[in-house]
């Protein structure tokens, strides 16, 4: 079983080393994270400046 790894730009989750969304770096070392289902109409999204589904780490170290 792979850890599960947060990228170090945009925070999306993922068990690779490298993100598959933009290609940054992932880290083992995050806190929290947020599933969106629909970046569209929802408010946590917009916040963190999320614009694709799927799940995402609060913070990442």
């Amino acid at each position: 079983m792979k850890i599960e790894r947060a990228c170090k730009t945009c925070n999306a989750m993922t068990e690779e080393d490298k993100c598959p969304l933009c290609g940054a770096e992932t880290s083992k070392e995050w806190q929290g994270y947020v599933v969106i289902l629909d970046h569209t109409k929802s408010e946590i999204a917009r916040t963190m400046g999320i614009h694709v589904n799927g799940k995402f780490a609060l913070r990442v170290r």
